[in-house]
This record gives structure tokens, C-alpha cells and sequence, in this order.
């Protein structure tokens, strides 16, 4: 018998997830659950074998009504599409990403949540196969506290500090995404060097958050993601959700090195982290005194928001 490949040895205590619109991977990795993101979609839906489901979004919103909304239903509709393709690969959820644009109401991105998880009832997906990725501003997560609340689950992106996450916890969201590769992108510039997998400053940040959520009995699910090098995965297994890229799926599939879980409950709950004490003045003070945090966050929403922009014109052509 052949030894286990990489991937799936991290299979056994982590789980797995895709990082892509593209299903023929999703196909080819197995993965539980999926995410996607705006600039993953715009990839996507510029691939010839993707035309169908915008084509599909464009007539089904033209056959209802015209108007100047029109585009927005279709792009709402066009994310909704994906995400039913993506379930009848995976076995468990995809996420499915609000406009970035909407990062500062609360309100707004609660209703934009309620409105996907509508669509997606109406094409027979029970919402919890949907987790409704909000970025970890202060105004999302708030609005991930009140769809939590509803029985909507919530996957908190955008992550890149210990407040964040202690705030996502604190609010009952279901699952967030701290971002490795970005915070490791950051500390790279500054520093102008590279750093091993170990002392890889996203890694340290994600181990940081699993310690605190495990000793203080948090319930949110730790998802790491944005990865740069398979090390960075290595250094986090067992950690309760990965989501990695296609390529990276790939590289873990080839090795049948060893791999050793890094991450455990009982590790964590025996860390020395302290409690946080945390209200809004707090969080947006440690939140800007944190220079790193504050600059991915803003970074990721402005990128999140030119890739949705460029996709809208993509459909507007189309119109």
C-alpha cells in the first residue's frame, strides 16, 4: 500500500477546504467546503467553460424585469450560481462573499445575508450549507452577530489580529478566515527579508488565535487562509479548517512526506494568553494601534471592491 500524500494526512485532523471558483479542481482535491471571494468569481466567470451561468444570471433577470438594478440581480445572482455549482461538488459549505463596499453598515450587509440565504432557499439549499463572509470591521461583525442570531452562519474574513478575532468570538460568529500569506506579505516588505515557516508571522498570528479560542472555551471555528508556501500549511495542521489554493492542494497531494500536527486543543488550553477584555472604544484603539491589521483590512476591501466593480462591467457588457 502506497503512503498517505500530505493532503491526506492533514485530512485527518483538518479540515480541508478549496479556495476557488474553479470546479474542476473542486473535482480534483475533494475538498469539505469551499469559499469564495470576489476576485475568485471575476476569475471564474472569465473562464470559457463558466459562460453558461452567466448567460443563465443575465436571462433569468432580463425574463423577470429590466430596470437600472438589473445589474446588481444579476451579479447577485451570478454569486448564488457558483455557489450552487460548488455544492453539488463539495459535501459540506461555501461561502459566499458580501459586497465590500458595504463593510461599514452593519445593516446593509445584515440584509444582503438574508437576501443571499433567500436565494439560496429557493433553490433548495438549507442555510446550513451557507456561511455569509463579512470582513471583521466593527460594523461586520456586528452584522454577523445579529444574522448569527437568526440562524445564519457567518465566516468572518479579512482577519489579521488577535482584537478581531477575540471580537468575532465574543459576538458568536461561526467561523473566521485569518489571513496567513497577507500578514507574511506585509511583515516582508517592512522587514525586507524572508522568514521559515515557523517564525512565519501569519503562522504565529493564527497559532495565537487557536490558543486563545481553545483555552476560553470559544466555540468559532479557526479557518487559515491565504497561504504563499505549503510550510505555512505544515505549521498549522490541525488547525480547525485550511482553505488553500488550487496550486497548494496540488503540492500537498504530491508529497508523502510526514506530516506532523503542529495544532491541538490540549497544546493550546495549557498557553500562557491572556483574556482580552474587549468593547467597541477598545477593539478600534488596539485595531489601529496595529499598523499591520489596518492596512490589510483596508488593502483586502479595496481590492475586494475593484475586482467586484470590474466583474459588474464584465456583466454590463453582457447586458
Amino acid at each position: 500500500m502506497s503512503n498517505p500524500t500530505q493532503l491526506d494526512q492533514l485530512k485527518q485532523f483538518t479540515t480541508v477546504v478549496a479556495d476557488t471558483g474553479d470546479f474542476a479542481s473542486l473535482k480534483q482535491f475533494a475538498p469539505r467546503d469551499a469559499t469564495t471571494n470576489p476576485s475568485l468569481i471575476l476569475k471564474a466567470a472569465q473562464m470559457p467553460e463558466y459562460q453558461y451561468l452567466v448567460e443563465k444570471a443575465i436571462a433569468d433577470n432580463k425574463a423577470k424585469a429590466g430596470g437600472k438594478d438589473l445589474p446588481a440581480r444579476v451579479l447577485d445572482d451570478l454569486t448564488i450560481l457558483f455557489g450552487l455549482e460548488i455544492l453539488k461538488i463539495v459535501p459540506g459549505r461555501v461561502s459566499t462573499e458580501t459586497d465590500a463596499d458595504l463593510s461599514f453598515d452593519a445593516e446593509a450587509l445584515a440584509a444582503k445575508g438574508r437576501h443571499f440565504i433567500k436565494l439560496y432557499e429557493a433553490n433548495g439549499i438549507p442555510r446550513e450549507r451557507i456561511l455569509i463572509k463579512i470582513a471583521s470591521t466593527w460594523e461586520g461583525i456586528r452584522a454577523g452577530e445579529i444574522l448569527q442570531r437568526e440562524g445564519i452562519n457567518c465566516n468572518l474574513t479579512l482577519l489579521f489580529s488577535l482584537p478581531q478575532a477575540v471580537a468575532c468570538a465574543e459576538a458568536g460568529i461561526k467561523l473566521i478566515s485569518p489571513f496567513v500569506g497577507r500578514i507574511m506579505d506585509w511583515y516582508k516588505a517592512k522587514e525586507k527579508r524572508d522568514f521559515a515557516p515557523a517564525e512565519d508571522p501569519g503562522v504565529l498570528s493564527v497559532k495565537e488565535i487557536y490558543s486563545y479560542y481553545k483555552k476560553f472555551g470559544h466555540a468559532t471555528e479557526i479557518m487559515g487562509a491565504s497561504f504563499r508556501n505549503v510550510g505555512e500549511i505544515q505549521e498549522l495542521a490541525g488547525c480547525d479548517l485550511l482553505t488553500i489554493s488550487p496550486n497548494l492542494l496540488a503540492e500537498l497531494q504530491k508529497s508523502t512526506a510526514p506530516l506532523a500536527r503542529k495544532l491541538s486543543p490540549e497544546i493550546a488550553r495549557e498557553s500562557k494568553i491572556e483574556k482580552l477584555p474587549l468593547d467597541e472604544k477598545k477593539f478600534r484603539w488596539l485595531f489601529n494601534e496595529n499598523a499591520m491589521a489596518t492596512e490589510k483590512t483596508a488593502e483586502g476591501l479595496r481590492a475586494f471592491n475593484a475586482d467586484a466593480q470590474k466583474l459588474a462591467h464584465f456583466v454590463a457588457a453582457k447586458l
